[in-house]
């Protein structure tokens, strides 16, 4: 079927030279529509049952670094909702109820906020509950991330389901209006946008995007999209009801009249913030009758036309691989909708009750309201032989992509449900690793600044080692691969990259054990030498690359095992410090958080005694402050990660809890409204830098230590 143009003025006649080509749409090949109909009695799907928690930001439309929309308000109508760098990306919802005007969503002071009253985040689901005037509003923002089907978790679309009905056994007439904002397609809103509007079989599909298209035009940390094009989709009835004008015209017209513009405003291009052009739609309800349910959805997609340069070569997102175009994505996404609805609420209740399972139900909040986040600073690309690549973006921090040690604290998430994605995130640091580009003896700290991925940037970049971080980043990549190795059976993976591991093996055998002035995955803490927590990586990486190399055939590896157990035992000794471990050797009277020893235990290499651990989290838990444990002895800040992978260290309940129930207190209670920060202060939960960022899969490390879990999620893995 074809996506065809629709005239912009519908009813005005007015030509629609301005609109740009239409796409062609092909049939979905499975799934069955849904009817286009509103439905009257939408069957609900079940809410896991979650403790209370106010999260500092609440996930709404979270898919990669550039359509990643949260709201930062205790409460949805409280204030607009943000792009995760803080930028305004308006979403304005509103809702008549017998002719009273209310919002939910969005700051405007057109209506008053409608009544809130609970907010529940979930893997792939946010569901905001409302009721005012005898009448309850159930929204939910629904992005079916299911991370065994990676076309479906490259797909940038997420539902907004409406679910209205009377709660006072009596009839009311209700109206709902969403619009969103050229906020959304530009860096700036003083860039210049232009809208058009299509139509395929099913859909009514209103389009916006900047007036000058420049995929990959630039890098960096702070800026949003200004390429490709946001599209709003919704079911095409006899009763839809879309509009394209300026958000004044659209939102008072609903407010005092219930009604859109009959006809969209063309003048255009013009700047964002010129009467703040809006893409608009009104979901004319009807009477809700008591025991009766009204179900509405739309959808939202971002098509970025081009998403990755790597070495030089623009790669689409991975959906777009075998030729597909946004008319097929779009049609495909509504056909399968409610297949995808059932699929991702049995994958929440499945997720939620495992993570209650291995930690808790705080842990259990922590893990949901982190998986979504996580997912969303990363971008899926296909390489030209259809290779997955899975990129990460530092957010906050200096924009780099694919970073070594932002990968290393991200990897328990993706090693518990889906190694793909991390062999993704691991394969074009190792491609680069063996070129004639790289030409040092250890491991790259990463590929470039987001979204361009042509080489590193980070410290001396390919020129010098200033400012490298060699025992880090060869630990994390031996520890990573020999994990995939160990715990998915992946040794060809190995195999492929021994050459180049077994390098990088040889560099920890000659300068991992007593770390010189150098920095580490924490290099906010700057330089330090003699590192014993830094130590404890190089031991482990060389005991897990014995282990896997040996179990891809490769025995020869077994000096790096009786390395590894040698130094174990020296490290005892040179670092103890009486009832602790010392921050770094040279060092008595100082601590820190042992983070990197969770491996001698997950990958079962039983390099160092038990009382190791039991020793430092003994030690740990007189050291916490209200919203934590500090990294170290140096200062009193945290970071959320090692937090939760030190609580893992002994296996003991009690221990993980005493360290996870401050974490679960700051995220109630901390001021910074952000998407989860992963350093903060213990003392006042302020946020000291980072946000948004991938490292928060790290807390599904306490999961991955469950055996069982493990082997529930390979089965499904793919």
């Amino acid at each position: 079927m074809e996506l065809s143009v629709v005239n912009t003025s519908r009813r005005s006649g007015a030509a629609a030279a301005l609109i740009l080509a239409c796409a062609v749409v092909s049939p979905a090949q499975t799934g069955s529509a849904p009817s286009s109909q509103p439905s009257r009695s939408g069957s609900k799907m079940t809410i896991p049952a979650l403790p209370s928690l106010r999260l500092p930001a609440v996930p709404l439309i979270a898919h990669d670094p550039y359509f990643s929309v949260w709201s930062t308000a205790n409460r949805l109508p409280d204030d607009w909702p943000r792009h995760w760098t803080g930028a305004v990306n308006a979403l304005c919802g509103l809702i008549r109820i017998d002719n009273r005007p209310y919002r939910f969503s969005g700051g405007t002071d057109l209506a008053p906020a409608l009544n809130q009253t609970s907010t529940v985040v979930l893997p792939t689901r946010t569901v905001c509950t409302f009721e005012q005037d005898g009448v309850r509003l159930t929204l939910t923002f629904l992005t079916p991330a299911l991370p065994d089907d990676l076309d479906l978790l490259s797909r940038p679309v997420t539902y907004l389901r409406f679910e209205t009905e009377s709660i006072d056994g009596k009839p009311h007439t209700v109206s709902a209006y969403v619009d969103v904002t050229g906020e959304w397609v530009t860096d700036r809103p003083n860039q210049s946008v232009e809208w058009s509007r299509y139509r395929s079989d099913s859909l009514d599909i209103l389009r916006i995007g900047a007036s000058e298209q420049r995929p990959l035009n630039r890098s960096g940390d702070d800026l949003r999209i200004d390429w490709g094009h946001l599209y709003l989709a919704v079911p095409r009835t006899p009763e839809t009801r879309t509009a394209m004008a300026s958000d004044q015209t659209c939102r008072n017209m609903f407010v005092r009249q219930g009604e859109l513009p009959s006809g969209d405003d063309l003048r255009m291009p013009r700047r964002a913030s010129d009467g703040w052009p809006v893409l608009a739609t009104l979901l004319p309800i009807g009477t809700v009758p008591p025991g009766r349910t009204d179900v509405r959805t739309v959808m939202l997609g971002y098509d970025d036309r081009l998403a990755i340069e790597y070495h030089r070569r623009p790669l689409p997102a991975y959906w777009k691989r075998a030729g597909k175009d946004v008319g097929d994505l779009l049609q495909e996404a509504w056909s399968r909708y409610e297949t995808l609805r059932e699929r991702s609420a049995r994958f929440d209740a499945q997720l939620v009750a495992d993570a209650e399972k291995a930690g808790g139900p705080r842990y259990a909040a922590l893990c949901a309201a982190s998986y979504r986040q996580c997912l969303a600073a990363h971008k899926l690309v296909a390489d030209a032989d259809g290779t997955p690549l899975y990129f990460s973006k530092e957010n906050f921090s200096n924009g780099c992509i694919a970073t070594v040690d932002v990968t290393y604290p991200s990897a328990p998430l993706f090693l518990l449900v889906n190694p793909t994605l991390l062999k993704g995130m691991l394969t074009p640091i190792l491609d680069y690793a063996r070129s004639p580009r790289w030409r040092f003896p250890f491991a790259p700290h990463d590929l470039g600044q987001y979204p361009l991925a042509n080489g590193q940037v980070y410290g001396g970049g390919e020129r010098t080692e200033q400012d490298q971080m060699p025992v880090e980043e060869c630990g994390n990549m031996l520890i990573l691969v020999s994990a995939l190795t160990l715990l998915h059976n992946d040794a060809d993976y190995l195999k492929k990259y021994y050459p180049t591991l077994t390098q990088w093996a040889d560099y920890l055998m000659e300068h991992g054990y007593d770390p010189a002035n150098q920095l580490c995955t924490d290099d906010f803490a700057g330089h330090l030498a003699h590192n014993t927590n830094l130590s404890l990586k190089a031991i482990v990486a060389l005991g897990a690359f014995a282990k896997a190399a040996a179990q891809a055939g490769h025995p020869e590896a077994k000096k790096y095992g009786d390395a590894a157990a040698e130094r174990a035992i020296r490290w005892t000794k040179d670092a103890n410090d009486g009832d602790h471990f010392r921050l770094t050797f040279d060092g008595p009277g100082t601590w820190s958080q042992k983070y990197n020893l969770v491996w001698d235990s997950l990958l079962e290499l039983h390099l160092f005694p038990a009382e190791v651990a039991k020793k430092e989290l003994a030690f740990y838990r007189r050291q916490q402050k209200k919203y934590g444990l500090p990294l170290d002895n140096r200062r009193t800040y945290t970071k959320l990660d090692w937090i939760l992978w030190s609580a893992c260290l002994t296996g003991e309940r009690s221990d993980f809890d005493a360290l996870m129930d401050p974490v679960f207190v700051w995220m109630n209670e901390t001021p910074s409204r952000v998407p989860l920060t992963d350093w903060y202060e213990t003392t006042d939960g302020k946020q000291v830098g980072f946000q948004a960022r991938s490292v928060v899969g790290g807390v599904f490390l306490r999961m991955l230590y469950d055996p069982t879990l493990r082997e529930k999620y390979r089965k499904t893995s793919r």
